[in-house]
């Protein structure tokens, strides 16, 4: 890289650090607390990841998810996910168009609203399965394919979808393959009172807040292809591997005993990725262009939890997914014994 490059990325990377304070202040101003399920999904966004925010009705989910869009000037679209809704309702799909004037008919696409740069997946566990898969290609890939044409998605693109528990009434499970593709899954907890006092007061008057942009979409991809260029070492590589390792039953030696109890399967090498990916983006936001190993703890929950299947008697002895990451964080050395 010559020297004119180099400056130009650490222009930007101050930039981002400069912008961060400000994104944060922007989306504080009609989203109270939630600090680290923003903090997430900037992350994600840096990362070209996806993420998945669990958690009860009226926590302000897609509230979240839209202001960011609008501070980051993003193209948002928000699909509402209902039991009737189908994949073409979500990609898109062909239609005849007649020219008034010669009456000839061509076919033309008609895009879907997963062609934005930022879609909320709203209620996704409220769809069947079918439908659910329809944002399969489109997280993986980029790509959408509707009969024998591929259309490509405009980046950048990320897709934040929300979930209510699987206890509540129509809701489906989101096929495994599915959940793989979300980079974090984020729960969303209740406010604090004082929090829950600043919501009811901010939301219960005449006065809309002003959200003001502070980066745009090119800047965004600068910052994407930044962030995959910070250096890891090979240690902090293979920390994460065993740790991801480590949340397989019977695959490592330092499998916790819960681990091989009480889960099915652990994280597939996407978590690894995930891992270190999500570490990189970490550390820059932290103004370092190294990662080391804090970074990657730091995001082991939301990249492992919903990529550990637990079992029937998980539920029994009330072990959730959460609890089997902190013994794996206990039990994998930073250093390979």
């Amino acid at each position: 890289m010559d020297e004119t490059a180099r400056t130009d990325e650490l222009q930007l990377v101050e930039r981002l650090l400069k912008a961060h304070d400000v994104l944060m202040n922007e989306v504080g101003k009609v989203v109270y607390g939630q600090k680290e399920a923003l903090e997430l999904i900037l992350i994600s966004l840096l990362c070209r990841g996806h993420i998945l925010l669990l958690g009860l009705p009226g926590l302000g989910k897609t509230l979240m998810a839209s202001t960011i869009a609008r501070a980051l000037d993003l193209d948002f679209c928000r699909i509402q996910f209902t039991p009737d809704l189908m994949p073409a309702d979500i990609t898109g799909t062909d239609i005849i168009d007649e020219d008034p004037e010669t009456g000839r008919r061509t076919r033309e696409f008609l895009p879907g609203p997963v062609f934005a740069n930022l879609v909320l997946a709203d209620e996704i566990n409220r769809t069947p399965p079918k439908t659910q898969a329809a944002l399969l290609q489109a997280m993986q890939e980029h790509q959408v394919t509707v009969g024998r044409q591929t259309y490509d998605l405009k980046p950048p693109f990320m897709v934040i979808a929300t979930e209510n528990p699987i206890e509540m009434e129509g809701t489906y499970v989101l096929p495994e393959a599915q959940l793989d593709r979300f980079m974090f899954c984020v729960r969303i907890a209740y406010p604090s009172p004082e929090e829950e006092a600043s919501i009811v007061k901010g939301t219960t008057t005449n006065a809309m807040p002003d959200i003001s942009r502070v980066m745009g979409a090119d800047e965004l991809l600068q910052l994407q292809r930044i962030v995959r260029g910070v250096p890891v070492a090979d240690d902090v590589v293979d920390y994460a591997v065993r740790l991801v390792g480590a949340s397989r039953p019977g695959y490592s030696s330092h499998t916790p005993e819960n681990v091989a109890k009480y889960a099915t399967v652990g994280g597939s090498p996407r978590a690894s990725q995930y891992l270190i990916l999500a570490a990189k983006a970490r550390a820059l936001l932290a103004n370092r262009y190294h990662v080391n190993f804090a970074d990657v703890r730091a995001v082991a929950a939301p990249v492992l939890r919903h990529r550990i299947v637990l079992n029937f008697r998980s539920r029994a002895d009330r072990i959730d997914a959460d609890g089997l990451v902190a013994e794996i964080l206990d039990r994998v050395p930073t250093e390979r014994t």
